[in-house]
C-alpha cells in the first residue's frame, strides 16, 4: 500500500520513550469506570522480547470520583495525530490473522513505519474472559505480535458500550491525540486516506466524524438490533455514525473522561449509545460516506458490506480478496485528475 507523504502530518511520533505495543489493564468495574488513572509498565506475565518493554498498565481507582492521571513513573502522553483502536474479541483470531496479512502491519517495525507515514497508531482492543484457555492463547498472541491494548472488562457483545467507553478513556490516558478512532476488525481500511481525512482543517474543535445515518428503532426482542429502551427513543433513531468506524476529536473525548459513569445512559447498541452522548454535547456531526463504501474506489477509506452486514460478510475471506485488488491496496492515496 502506498505511504502518505510525511509533510501531511504536523505531529511526528516519538517511539524512543514508549508505546509501539500497549498491554492495557484497566481495573474498570462496570459500575465505576471513572476515577484516578495509574499508569505503570508491566506486561501480561511474560518477558518482552524487545530490549525496552513497551507494555503499559492503566488502573482506574474505583474509590475516586475524579479523573486525573497518576503514575509511578509519570510518563508523558505519547503525541500522535490519531489513535485507532481496532475492536476485536476472543473469537476473532482468524480476522486478526487476515488483517495482519493485508492492511494491518504484522510486526513492530511495520507498526512504527505506519505511524511515521500517517501519524496514526493502530492497536487491537480486547477485554478479558474467565476462560483460561482463551486467555492463554491471547497471551501467546500478545507475545508474538505486541499490538494489543488489553482492557480489564468482560469481553461480551452485550457490554460493547462499556468496552467502547473504557477504550476511549484508556486511549486518552495514554495518547495526546487529535482524534480517537473506534474501528471494528471486519472492515478493509486505507490508513493513508484516513490520515488525510483526520488532518483536515476544521472550524469546530469538538467533532464527531463518521458515516452518519438514521433509521427505525427495533422494538422486536427477536431482532439482532433490538433496543430494550425503545420507549425513550420513539420510532426513529437520531443522527449517529455507523458503528464499524467513527472518530471523536480530542475535546470530545476529554469531556467524556471527566464525567462520572452514572452520568451516561447505556443503550443496547454501542453506536446508538455514543450517538446519544453526542446529542448532549455541542459537537459538530461530520458525515463522510468515504467511511462506509461497499466497494473499493480511488477515494474510499473504509470498505465493508453495507447494508448486508455490519462489516465485511465473511471477513476472513473477503479481507484477503479485497487486498488482492489493485484498486483496494495499490491505488494512490489521493485520486488522480482522471478519477474526477
Amino acid at each position: 500500500m502506498p505511504s502518505s507523504p510525511k509533510s501531511f502530518y504536523a505531529r511526528p511520533p516519538s517511539y524512543s520513550r514508549r508505546s509501539t505495543a500497549l498491554i492495557l489493564s484497566l481495573l474498570l468495574g462496570l459500575s465505576t469506570i471513572f476515577g484516578l488513572v495509574a499508569v505503570s509498565r508491566r506486561a501480561m506475565g511474560n518477558k518482552c522480547k524487545f530490549d525496552k518493554p513497551l507494555s503499559v498498565s492503566v488502573a482506574w481507582d474505583r474509590s475516586s470520583t475524579g479523573s486525573s492521571v497518576t503514575s509511578d513513573s509519570s510518563p508523558k502522553r505519547h503525541k500522535v495525530m490519531g489513535f485507532v483502536g481496532i475492536q476485536t474479541g476472543f473469537g476473532s483470531a482468524a480476522r486478526r490473522r487476515s488483517l495482519r496479512q493485508t492492511w494491518f502491519p504484522s510486526d513492530r517495525q511495520g507498526l512504527q513505519r505506519l505511524e511515521e507515514s500517517t501519524g496514526l497508531v493502530f492497536r487491537f482492543i480486547i477485554g478479558r474472559t474467565s476462560d483460561r484457555s482463551k486467555m492463554a492463547a491471547l497471551k501467546k498472541e500478545v507475545a508474538q505480535y505486541d499490538d494489543f491494548v488489553l482492557l480489564d472488562i468482560e469481553e461480551e457483545y452485550s457490554k460493547l458500550p462499556y468496552k467502547t467507553l473504557a477504550f476511549f478513556k484508556a486511549a486518552y490516558a495514554l495518547y495526546e491525540s487529535d482524534f480517537y478512532v473506534k474501528a471494528d476488525d471486519d472492515i478493509y481500511l486505507r490508513p493513508d486516506r484516513l490520515s488525510l481525512l483526520l488532518a483536515k482543517e476544521r472550524p469546530h474543535s469538538q467533532t464527531y466524524l463518521g458515516c452518519m445515518k438514521k433509521g427505525p428503532v427495533f422494538t422486536d426482542p427477536k431482532l439482532k438490533w433490538y433496543e430494550p429502551l425503545s420507549n425513550l427513543l420513539g420510532k426513529e433513531y437520531f443522527l449517529h455514525a455507523y458503528g464499524p468506524i467513527y472518530a471523536l476529536s480530542a475535546d470530545v473525548v476529554a469531556s467524556l473522561v471527566v464525567l462520572r459513569n452514572d452520568s451516561f445512559r447505556m443503550f443496547s447498541n454501542e453506536d446508538v449509545t455514543i450517538g446519544s452522548w453526542m446529542l448532549a454535547m455541542n459537537v459538530n456531526h461530520e458525515d463522510s460516506k468515504l467511511l462506509c463504501q461497499a466497494e473499493c474506489t480511488s477515494s474510499s477509506i473504509a470498505v465493508w458490506d453495507i447494508p448486508k452486514c455490519s462489516g465485511l460478510c465473511n471477513p476472513e475471506k473477503r479481507m484477503l480478496e479485497l487486498h488482492e485488488k489493485d484498486i483496494c491496496s495499490k491505488s494512490s492515496t489521493l485520486p488522480s485528475d482522471d478519477d474526477d
